[in-house]
């Protein structure tokens, strides 16, 4: 390994790209999630406005585009209001939309008309079997549930599928004469507060207007979708039938809202976090990120190496010895120990007599010290029934200083 790796343990190019990569792929995280839903192109074979699949409305937007007819794709829930201009907004819901998501947008602008698509097809990609991507493979056509429709909006709705075949019926919506070209199992609705402007085979409506208001509901979607544009004939029907719901609305354009598919831009997450009550959480986040860095940076020096967990050493073994005997509180157990070690290192160094006991060989030890001293016998006396670790080491170090002065060594 080279000397610099033993020496600094990192490179600091390295570690400042590896910072820089994190930041850029936090904040592109974050950009990801906060305006995803508006820069993606929603073709993922829904029934909504930017879908090109059979379920879609991107058929109709284009065409009424090439028209030009004004067309507008909300990803926001709009509550200006325009006194010259005025659009035809289409909502296009999903089998799991809920009553109060409709009623939000209804009441951003309660005089805005507004045309509810009611959903059908619950659809499908099966890999490898779809042609192109963004189209479905299968669907399966299901009835919404009522409940989707807000009751203080719509009243009481039943929605039925009619077992019928394809089928062309005149229509007249207040002067406006066209041909309506319902599908096979056309959907209806009925309700005691809809009036109906294109009745379908069964009883119900299949377009109907509520009440008095400028707010419609189309039950089959087929009319209009681009499954509808399978052939001129069905998209020319489908086309008269926008321009008559829309004439008969006095508007001036149509907006497709795709908030209700998850295209929406009013809610992010990137916007949260820097609001209350999460602004707080993202101050301490960026704050421990720059401390994190600064850290980093800041190291130099060569890296610590770990020592041995034992020292080679007499005097490492003595001080682990003492330290294990310290934190086991068994110091003055030693002492009877300590006052022999002692005894026979003075006695063996002096040449003591042979077959002299403990007491005697005290005594003889005592003749050797200077007047005046402490006196080793009551010394060795004394220290077993020292009580506590300060009398114990105070009668110890007085035993090592007279060795020391007999013997002249450490």
């Amino acid at each position: 390994m080279s000397n610099a790796a033993d020496d600094h343990g990192f490179n600091p190019r390295l570690i400042a790209a590896v910072v820089a990569i994190g930041v850029i792929a936090f904040i592109a995280l974050w950009a990801l999630i906060a305006l995803g839903p508006q820069i993606s192109s929603g073709n993922d074979g829904g029934g909504h406005a930017l879908s090109k699949a059979a379920p879609g409305y991107a058929g109709i937007v284009d065409l009424a585009e090439r028209a030009g007819a004004g067309v507008e794709l909300r990803r926001r829930v709009e509550t200006a209001r325009y006194e010259d201009h005025e659009s035809l907004l289409v909502l296009t819901p999903t089998h799991r939309t809920r009553a109060p998501e409709i009623a939000e947008l209804i009441d951003a602008d309660s005089r805005a008309p507004v045309l509810v698509v009611l959903p059908k097809w619950q659809t499908m990609a099966i890999p490898g079997q779809t042609p192109k991507p963004g189209w479905v493979s299968a669907g399966i056509a299901v009835r919404p549930p009522a409940k989707m429709l807000p009751p203080a909006h719509f009243g009481k709705i039943e929605i039925k599928a009619s077992p019928s075949k394809a089928q062309p019926v005149p229509a007249n919506i207040t002067g406006h004469v066209f041909t309506a070209l319902l599908p096979d199992n056309v959907q209806t609705v009925s309700g005691e507060n809809l009036e109906t402007l294109i009745a379908g085979p069964g009883g119900g409506a299949v377009l109907a207007q509520v009440g008095d208001r400028d707010l419609y509901i189309l039950a089959d979607p087929d009319l209009i979708n681009n499954l509808a544009f399978s052939s001129g004939e069905k998209a020319r029907a489908g086309v008269m039938l926008v321009d008559a719901i829309a004439e008969y609305a006095d508007t001036d354009g149509l907006a497709f809202d795709v908030t209700l598919n998850g295209f929406g831009g009013q809610r992010s997450l990137l916007r949260f976090a820097f609001v209350p009550p999460f602004i707080g959480i993202t101050l301490c986040l960026i704050a421990a990120g720059l401390l994190a860095l600064w850290q980093a940076w800041m190291r130099f020096g060569p890296a610590l190496r770990p020592g041995r967990a034992i020292p080679v050493s007499k005097a490492a073994l003595i001080a682990n010895s003492a330290d294990l005997i310290r934190q086991a509180r068994r110091e003055l157990d030693g002492a009877d120990a300590y006052v022999k070690s002692q005894r026979t290192a003075i006695a063996r160094r002096l040449h003591a007599p042979a077959g002299l006991d403990d007491e005697a060989t005290d005594r003889w030890i005592d003749k050797h010290l200077r007047a005046g001293s402490d006196l080793f016998s009551s010394l060795a006396q004394r220290l077993p029934l020292a009580r506590n670790t300060h009398d114990f080491l105070g009668d110890a170090q007085a035993l090592h200083d007279i060795r020391k002065d007999l013997l002249r060594d450490s």
